[in-house]
């Protein structure tokens, strides 16, 4: 059991970081600069059809749009780990 968690441990956060990885490749190929835009400014645009038009994320699957969003408020320009383009 001591040698289990260890990997386990180990396995979650490769995959944790692989996935954190992909979504701000997404972010970045649709043009979408978290700290751009306050939390709820990103809230908007995920609750609105014509903003998720807009910004192209109307063609993501709903569990990519939710990843997304949770990214982009996690790092908004309001939040305490900001990402703002230039820096």
């Amino acid at each position: 059991m001591n040698l289990l968690l260890p990997l386990i441990v180990s396995i979650l956060f490769t995959v944790t970081t692989i996935y954190a990885d992909n979504i701000s490749q997404l972010a970045q190929k649709l043009n979408l600069q978290p700290g751009t835009k306050a939390s709820i400014q990103w809230k908007r645009v995920f609750s609105s059809p014509r903003h998720m038009k807009k910004y192209q994320v109307d063609s993501l699957s709903f569990e990519t749009r939710i990843q997304l969003e949770n990214y982009l408020i996690k790092h908004a320009a309001d939040s305490d780990q900001p990402i703002v383009p230039g820096l």
